[in-house]
């Protein structure tokens, strides 16, 4: 039985309602990744190449996220996702994981590739472009902060763009200590150090992708907390098969089995559950079975 709310999918998800913050923010890098690359070659900085590799991982990744924000509120035709198809999102955010290991690991490869071999580094245009570069990560960044706490797949793009600003201030500090003493290979450890930074990022938020796709309790929740919550709704006698996890960001999912005592009001203790999951613990999507105490069955299952 379920808790008698609607269960339609063409509602917004937390990036939908934010699609026009990823909409700006990829038009302002993906102009400024051709005037870096450009420039990137011409210098022969390796700093400014490797924010230049992740400038295009943004563009992908933003490009990414808003076709994702399209297809999750796309209304399912073919009868096969009865969930819609919200999880684009997290695939999108999956995939800015793989481009940003992949610039990492690029710009690591071609670090240690670089030392011990003289390089020349034009600083005029690493200077010039990385304070422009800055300029527009920073005017990303405060588009897009206000819906990474809403949604992973924003959230993704965030961090692209945060390690992307962080590689515009390796390009500065690179260009003006170059400049300063003379070494060329301070291109090379700025190069380095922006690929650890952008490698740690990834990490962290493909932690939080392989716990979505791996259906594990949303973060912050505790199960067990909730298993008490609804234990203790009077009319509940027991609670068993509760399962909670993500279907994206913002869209928390649950199923339980409720034992009730005898003569108790199922319509009542179905109202009671919905809110207390909907209220105390951020799950609006609930399939609740309410089972009397002499029900048989529910335990055949291993799993």
């Amino acid at each position: 039985m379920g808790t008698g709310h609607g269960h339609g999918h063409g509602q917004l998800s937390g990036s939908g309602r934010h699609r026009w913050r990823l909409a700006v923010s990829f038009a302002l890098i993906a102009v400024f990744f051709v005037v870096e690359l450009v420039y990137g070659l011409l210098s022969g900085s390796l700093a400014l190449l490797s924010d230049a590799g992740h400038m295009a991982a943004d563009v992908v990744t933003l490009g990414a996220a808003l076709v994702a924000t399209r297809i999750a509120t796309r209304p399912d035709t073919t009868g096969r996702r009865s969930y819609g198809s919200y999880r684009a999102e997290v695939f999108a955010s999956l995939l800015a994981v793989v481009l940003m290991l992949g610039v990492a690991l690029y710009v690591a490869i071609e670090a240690i590739g670089r030392i011990g071999a003289p390089a020349e580094v034009a600083t005029g245009p690493m200077l010039v472009v990385g304070a422009i570069g800055l300029l527009v990560n920073l005017v990303a960044l405060a588009l897009l902060r206000a819906g990474a706490a809403d949604s992973l797949n924003v959230k993704g793009a965030y961090l692209e763009v945060l390690a992307d600003t962080a590689g515009s201030v390796g390009v500065i500090a690179a260009g003006w200590l170059i400049s300063v003493t003379g070494q060329a290979y301070w291109d090379t450890v700025i190069a380095l150090g922006i690929g650890v930074f952008v490698a740690v990022r990834a990490v962290s938020l493909g932690r939080q992708v392989f716990a979505v796709l791996g259906q594990h309790v949303p973060e912050g929740m505790d199960a067990a907390a909730v298993t008490r919550d609804l234990a203790a709704i009077e009319g509940v006698r027991d609670v068993h098969d509760l399962h909670l996890w993500t279907l994206t960001s913002g869209m928390n999912v649950a199923t339980a089995h409720l034992v009730t005592i005898d003569h108790a009001d199922s319509h009542a203790v179905l109202d009671r559950a919905r809110h207390v999951l909907r209220e105390h613990h951020g799950v609006a999507h609930a399939t609740l079975q309410v089972e009397p105490a002499d029900h048989t069955g529910c335990d055949e299952l291993g799993w």
